[in-house]
């Protein structure tokens, strides 16, 4: 039986926080997204990311909050000096910010992290040329799984080449996707020239799955 821990609503729908033992469930409109006991895929989202960026400092924007977990990890690069977080619901900043969230409590205090409420295509847009050496975005189940329609745009070519030109030299945009996207890696594939997927095996209960990690370089040499 699960326990309620927070709820909210907004325009989009419910955003729910629930604890089943000593886990933390989020789910929206009564849609799984994630929780505290599968974390592998968030944080690996970050460290595969950050580890095939070559630079002694690193701004980093991570679209979506989530449980906190990839933010968490992004953290705990000691070259990261700026981690800028997109959260469309402010309901769910507010449960991290009062603590709801244990496990990554201290991140969302860290006084590298900005925080800002909003749509990530329009904050993202809203940035400079070359304001980030990392775009990271988790803002749903993939372009196939989708729990908001509205975030299919971000999976296409017009919003990659957007993340795109927000890059350094260099800079690295990492999707996180429930499955694989034949589309999502052609997608990148044409803005970027390159695209590398990571499949990671997950276990979830007595069900195993695999998550997939999809990463593209601004000004790297096409993939063969």
């Amino acid at each position: 039986m699960a326990e309620l821990v927070a709820r909210g609503e907004s325009e989009r729908g419910e955003l729910a926080l629930l604890r089943r033992g000593d886990v933390l469930e989020l789910r929206v409109n009564g849609v799984f997204v994630m929780d505290t006991a599968h974390t592998e895929t968030e944080r690996e989202l970050a460290t595969a990311t950050l580890r095939a960026v070559d630079a002694a400092e690193l701004r980093v924007l991570i679209g979506g909050l989530g449980l906190g977990f990839t933010l968490r990890e992004v953290l705990a690069d000691p070259r990261v000096r700026e981690a800028h977080v997109v959260e469309i619901e402010p309901e769910l900043l507010g449960w991290h910010r009062d603590g709801l969230v244990p496990d990554t409590a201290a991140a969302i205090r860290d006084d590298r992290v900005r925080c800002h409420v909003g749509d990530v295509a329009e904050v993202i847009a809203a940035q400079p040329p070359g304001a980030f050496d990392v775009v990271l975005l988790d803002v749903d189940n993939g372009p196939d799984f989708l729990v908001y329609d509205a975030n299919s745009a971000i999976y296409r070519g017009e919003f990659l080449a957007r993340c795109g030109e927000k890059l350094t030299a260099g800079g690295t945009l990492a999707i996180w996707s429930a499955d694989t996207s034949p589309a999502l890696r052609g997608a990148l594939q044409e803005v970027f020239g390159n695209c590398e997927e990571l499949a990671i095996p997950v276990r979830l209960g007595q069900h195993e799955t695999t998550y997939h990690l999809f990463l593209a370089v601004r000004g790297a040499v096409p993939a063969r």
